[in-house]
């Protein structure tokens, strides 16, 4: 899922709707002893509270498993913003009331649970999901760990990357859409940007919808490019160099290069906008991780089936998101959770989510199981060979305790550059402010 995704960051929520999210999940969570959760009939009530689209829902994986455990009722709630979701978390962790028996956690967030917060999460191996991490590739395991050996989650999907495009806005720009050709034009991002030139030119002068672009926001093409490095905004020893990292200097430098072409549609992710747009025709590829192929179905709709498709993107490779599930210590019903994680979690599932959803797994075994797959919504895309390439390829990125505080500063900076034409440079200096102010660092 998922969405740093909100999934990953950049959407501005008031306050009202955000007291009224934080409302809604804490009736819902049923944790402070709901008539749902405290029957003296044995059926239990699990509560899930995620962002993004997990997926779990959506292919029935929730059905299924209250099918063969009738006792079991499954109710989840949803923010689509994960910014929105973190700030809500954190206003329930500190107050220890409303939150659920599942909590979804995403990967730019999980250095700072493990070492600021461990005290408000189960340890897994207590529940008997020791090992819950053992199938999954090295890193995703290790992340969720503690020093002194707790188990503070267990791992879902990771966030290969690729490009997807409107094959449709490519023919009628005159450009190929062969999936392969447009692997090699766009093999580095100064090939996607030439690309992108190239597509604006012919689009203005021929059918393409009026105001379409090559891409949908800096915002994306920043967060895709850093996340084909290994040390992003902190190295090896936790030191914060978001100010100084070469990776995050090149994103930069890229993305407002994107912006002064014009080659950005300039829409904030994770708004109605840009949902909106999924289908009007306002940008014609967008950096595309493997759970945006749920995401973009769900916006996009059955109207634009094969009018999509993917193709490998820079590099083949980068990694954009990935989550984690964690059991609350305040839930009333850790030991069913813990059987619900473990199972939605197994390689079966994992393997099932990516097929019908996209959301690529982190389990080894399931990685194996889903290299053949195709998805017929983007033209039969080999789906399964291109995001196992590019993970593959995936760096083990160094996780800070500040990825997100920072990842969303340099995003929301860039967002001025696109729409209010703040200079890069004061834009750069504005993000740096930002990080300190909300981190200290």
């Amino acid at each position: 899922m998922r969405p740093f995704r909100a999934r990953r960051t950049t959407a501005a929520v008031g306050s009202a709707a955000l007291a009224a999210t934080m409302l809604l999940t804490a009736c819902s969570s049923g944790t402070a002893g709901s008539k749902d959760n405290a029957g003296g009939d044995g059926k239990v009530t699990l509560t899930i509270d995620l962002f993004g689209t997990f997926g779990f829902k959506e292919t029935g994986l929730y059905d299924e498993y209250m099918a063969a455990h009738p006792n079991i009722t499954i109710k989840q709630t949803d923010t689509q913003d994960e910014g929105q979701y973190w700030q809500a978390l954190q206003t329930k962790l500190a107050g220890g009331g409303g939150l659920a028996d599942i909590q979804g956690l995403e990967v730019g967030r999980i250095a700072s649970v493990v070492q600021k917060q461990a005290d408000k999460f189960a340890d897994l191996k207590t529940l008997g999901l020791g090992g819950v991490n053992d199938d999954l590739v090295p890193w995703k395991g290790a992340a969720v760990r503690t020093a002194d050996g707790k188990v503070l989650g267990a791992g879902t999907d990771i966030g290969p990357e690729a490009i997807c495009f409107r094959t449709d806005l490519f023919k009628a720009a005159g450009l190929p859409t062969d999936r392969t050709e447009l692997a090699a034009k766009w093999s580095s991002w100064d090939g996607y940007l030439a690309l992108g030139k190239q597509y604006v030119t012919k689009a203005a002068g021929g059918s393409a919808p009026e105001g379409n672009k090559w891409t949908d926001s800096a915002a994306g093409m920043f967060t895709a490019e850093v996340g084909q490095e290994k040390v992003r905004y902190a190295d090896e020893s936790g030191k914060p160099v978001y100010d100084k990292s070469p990776a995050v200097q090149t994103a930069w430098a890229n993305s407002t290069k994107l912006v002064a072409d014009g080659l950005s549609a300039k829409l904030p992710q994770w708004t109605p906008e840009w949902n909106k747009a999924f289908s009007t025709g306002k940008f014609a590829t967008l950096s595309c991780p493997a759970w945006m192929i749920g995401y973009i179905k769900g916006q996009a709709g059955e109207a634009f089936a094969g009018k999509w498709d993917i193709a490998a993107g820079p590099g083949k490779t980068g990694n954009w998101g990935g989550s984690y599930l964690a059991i609350p210590r305040s839930s009333k019903h850790q030991k069913e959770a813990a059987e619900l994680i473990k199972w939605l979690n197994a390689k079966e599932q994992q393997a099932k989510l990516f097929t019908k959803q996209g959301s690529f797994p982190s389990s080894t075994g399931a990685q194996a199981a889903i290299k053949t797959v195709k998805d017929p919504y983007f033209n039969n895309a080999p789906i399964g060979e291109i995001f196992s390439e590019s993970a593959a390829n995936m760096p083990a990125q160094v996780l800070g305790t500040d990825d997100g505080v920072i990842g969303k500063a340099f995003t929301d900076a860039l967002g001025e550059v696109e729409r209010t034409g703040t200079a890069p440079a004061t834009a750069w200096q504005h993000a740096l402010d930002n990080i300190k102010k909300a981190s200290g660092n």
